[in-house]
């Protein structure tokens, strides 16, 4: 017999949850932040490894350079939001160098459409959860990890959620 969780004890377990979740927000900011004391940075301003939704240039970000290009099917733009040597990784395939990302853009990217459903600063760059829709599907969820270097991608991790 399966026992039920007093209605009493549920809210208290979804109250601590809450607390946990407002904790980890809270210290995201306070990292985005920094300690006082330290440099800010300019206000409407995002340091080049770090991305908000709430900043005002968040549009100016490196990653969107590719999301732009992927959704107006501009092959030159997506190429040149990479840097030369740059690395993508395709669920487990290495593409590398622009070259190979035109190609693999050309005959996998052009066409589909890329729409950003969230985004979290990480190491280097940003993490997306995106919905992906290839050329002729309805598309799906993943994740893109983009690390950036001089205002160019340098690394990209594209996996399903």
């Amino acid at each position: 017999m399966k026992k039920s969780v007093p209605p009493r004890r549920s809210v208290t377990i979804r109250s601590s949850i809450a607390v946990a979740l407002l904790s980890v927000a809270l210290l995201s900011c306070a990292q985005y932040f920094g300690n006082p004391g330290q440099d800010a940075p300019a206000p409407g301003k995002l340091p080049a490894t770090e991305i908000s939704e709430a900043a005002p240039d968040a549009t100016s970000h490196p990653f969107m350079a590719y999301v732009e290009a992927v959704n107006s099917n501009d092959l030159d733009a997506l190429v040149e939001s990479f840097a030369e040597n740059a690395v993508i990784v395709d669920v487990s395939r290495h593409i590398t160098g622009q070259t190979a990302i035109r190609e693999w853009a050309k005959n996998e990217v052009m066409g589909g459409k890329l729409e950003v459903l969230e985004s979290t600063p990480a190491a280097h760059g940003v993490k997306l959860l995106v919905h992906w829709a290839p050329r002729g599907s309805d598309g799906w969820k993943a994740y893109y990890t983009f690390e950036f270097k001089d205002g160019k991608i340098v690394h990209a991790d594209l996996q399903y959620a």
